[in-house]
């Protein structure tokens, strides 16, 4: 690997060596040829002076470096992920007497001039690796152009692919996306390597991740396991990263398409096609190695389909409700602002905040129902309607003898809205003094008028001190 580097740098300062010298023997000065090349004055007149005195190239001294025994040391902690810090650590513990700078120069350097990565090589039926690619806009099949992104499950051994475009990220199409890829392959790979997708994982944690609940789930029913990426390190999933790349320079690129379902025909037409060509890694067809030594490893698909429908997760509402089907289902008020997991089946729906079933409702059927339990609630908030009328009852009665007969008026006349208007009038009294508003009352029972605004504006114009009987009078 050193020769193959030092070969390198050799042929760079050969072609700087004869770019300055042409330059030079054309009557260019050194400022001049340091602003065409790009090298430093000190570096052209150098060359020069060796120009003059016949030398060739100019060789590069060897400068020993004491981490020199250690870069195979240093590779191998690269590809460990342990930092510069962590290195110095170890040498130091080793007995090398070197600064953390030397350390973090030589991490950097090695890191720039080898780009090196182990390859991954698997078995037949062992990996799928998983990942989006954005395609720019393409139409819908309304014709309306719309952000379109291309998924992508490569079979890492026969590099069969699976393509289909997509307008969104959520989890519900990262696992419909996976349904139809099985169903195209026929089978399912014992372990499924994907990015570190919001829509897959929580934390992008290689060691300890946390997948999301619904994908979670899904993987279970199909019996395979999921593989987070480590993060940053995208070797890991080269061989769908060069699928992305493929589709994107040998599909999308300068096709224009009428609409969404002539994105879907010509799509599915180019991947037979890109399935039965030479890969350029294997040298075999994708297709012939499938068939030929893949297919029959892979699992089987599972009898029952996952029911995507069943699935998802809701925000709870202030109300202490979600919104599921058309209906309404309480949740506990603890709850109230966050993202919960919902599941539905036999006849029942599920609620779960981090695993952990919340609440359980039989199922409405129709719309705009509401399943509500009074325990989700506050107790503050958990009293009975009868109790509710008992409380401002008290209160109007002590206002006066009036708005007590006022209230069971309004609550007669105003079944279904009555606590407005009485709060309303209870709120009076901030204003006035607690007789102006009875006596209000008196006259606005005296006209059969129950409602707020009538009582507010005898209070404001007085007419509370005209006598009843003459009004009545007339």
């Amino acid at each position: 690997m050193r020769t193959k580097l030092e070969g390198g740098q050799n042929m760079l300062r050969q072609a700087m060596y004869t770019t300055i010298k042409t330059l030079w023997s054309k009557g260019h000065n050194k400022s001049v040829i340091s602003r065409l090349t790009g090298h430093s004055w000190k570096t052209v007149n150098k060359v020069i002076k060796a120009i003059k005195a016949g030398k060739s190239v100019p060789e590069k001294k060897p400068h020993p470096c004491i981490l020199d025994p250690y870069k195979d040391q240093i590779i191998a902690w690269i590809e460990k992920d342990l930092t510069a810090v962590r290195m110095h650590e170890e040498l130091l513990r080793q007995g090398l007497k070197v600064s953390y700078t030397s350390v973090k120069d030589q991490v950097a350097k090695t890191k720039r001039n080898n780009n090196i990565f182990m390859r991954i090589h698997s078995d037949p039926g062992e990996e799928a690796q998983v990942d989006f690619g954005y395609a720019g806009y393409t139409p819908d099949n309304n014709g309306k152009r719309r952000k379109t992104w291309i998924f992508n499950m490569r079979l890492s051994f026969s590099r069969l692919d699976y393509y289909e475009k997509v307008y969104d990220q959520r989890v519900e199409t990262f696992i419909l996306c996976h349904i139809h890829a099985f169903q195209y392959f026929g089978g399912v790979p014992k372990s499924v390597k994907i990015d570190n997708l919001k829509a897959a994982i929580l934390e992008a944690n290689f060691y300890e991740p946390v997948y999301q609940w619904q994908y979670q789930q899904f993987a279970q029913h199909y019996g395979f396991q999921s593989i987070p990426c480590r993060v940053y390190s995208p070797n890991d999933k080269g061989k769908v990263e060069s699928g992305i790349k493929y589709v994107k320079n040998n599909f999308f690129a300068g096709r224009s398409f009428k609409d969404g379902y002539d994105v879907d025909l010509r799509l599915a037409r180019w991947l037979e096609r890109a399935n039965s060509r030479i890969h350029g890694t294997t040298k075999k067809i994708p297709r012939e190695l499938f068939e030929q030594q893949e297919k029959k490893i892979l699992l089987n698909l599972p009898i029952e389909g996952f029911n995507l429908s069943k699935i998802g997760t809701r925000k709870v509402y202030h109300d202490c409700h979600i919104y599921v089907n058309h209906n309404y289902y309480s949740a506990p008020y603890q709850y109230v602002g966050k993202e919960v997991e919902i599941e539905r089946g036999n006849g029942l729906v599920k609620i779960y905040f981090n695993h952990e079933l919340i609440a359980l409702h039989k199922e409405l059927t129709g719309s705009g129902g509401f399943s509500t339990q009074k325990s989700h609630y506050p107790k503050h908030k958990c009293i009975s309607e009868t109790e509710y009328q008992e409380k401002y009852q008290v209160k109007m009665a002590a206002v006066g003898n009036f708005a007590g007969q006022m209230f069971f008026c309004i609550v007669q006349h105003k079944k279904q809205a009555w606590s407005r208007p009485i709060q309303g009038i209870l709120s009076l009294v901030k204003k006035y003094s607690s007789d102006i508003v009875n006596r209000s009352c008196e006259r606005a029972l005296a006209y059969g008028a129950y409602d707020y605004q009538i009582i507010k504006r005898i209070c404001e114009n007085g007419s509370y001190n005209l006598p009843v009987e003459i009004l009545e009078g007339k």
